[in-house]
């Protein structure tokens, strides 16, 4: 078979998702807490890096962008995760805080897709993930201009050889002022469960914008 054909033949497949289906009784009414419910099984199920979500954005320009990061905290307040404020989703999520992630989750035949707006974390928090990180990574952290030109990899790996020198002797090194934590705050989180014949189940937690501590309604959408 060529290659094109055995494109040709992939793009084709249809998969069949299961039985396992998403009913209304099953949801709980706060997203946070339904989204640490799949986080928890789509790791028991052995899902690769179940907390990947890929996160859209708009750039300062007004084009869009999406890339993947890897969720970091989950609480009431939202879903934070951590960046160089100069790399380019940290110049467009300062620029336009509106942004749109998924969860997905193939290998349970599931996805969470989340709508909201995004807001810097305290110092405190980016501290304390900060500190938490591998020396390497936080090496890395001083090391890279995130999204910068570079001439190549030699270029890189001298920079962290002298970020190394700089802290050498140091356990754990201070955060970056340029770097550290944004959060989701969402208005619109949607459960998806696929089925078989493509008749999935969508159910969509909503509610009103910008008004702290409003209540969640749910929603079933046709799929």
């Amino acid at each position: 078979m060529s290659d094109d054909e055995t494109l040709h033949a992939a793009l084709r497949t249809h998969t069949d998702y299961g039985a396992e289906g998403l009913d209304e009784s099953e949801i709980v009414r706060d997203p946070f807490q339904q989204l640490a419910r799949w986080l928890a099984e789509a790791a028991e199920r052995g899902v690769y890096e179940p907390n990947a979500m890929a996160l859209a954005t708009i750039d300062p320009d007004g084009a869009p962008s999406i890339r993947t990061v890897l969720l970091r905290r989950l609480d009431e307040h939202g879903l934070a995760f951590y960046t160089d404020y100069g790399s380019r989703k940290g110049r467009a999520l300062l620029a336009h805080p509106e942004v749109a992630a998924v969860f997905p989750w193939y290998l349970m035949h599931r996805q969470v897709t989340i709508a909201g707006t995004v807001e810097r974390t305290g110092d405190a928090d980016s501290d304390d993930y900060f500190s938490a990180r591998p020396r390497g990574a936080q090496v890395a952290a001083w090391a890279s201009e995130q999204s910068q030109p570079i001439a190549g990899r030699e270029a890189l790996e001298s920079k962290v050889t002298d970020a190394e020198q700089q802290f050498e002797g140091a356990e754990s090194l201070p955060r970056p002022e340029r770097w550290g934590g944004f959060r989701i705050v969402p208005h619109r989180v949607e459960f998806w469960q696929g089925r078989t014949s493509r008749l999935h189940d969508r159910l969509v937690l909503v509610r009103e914008r910008g008004v702290a501590g409003a209540p969640w309604s749910l929603e079933r959408l046709q799929p």
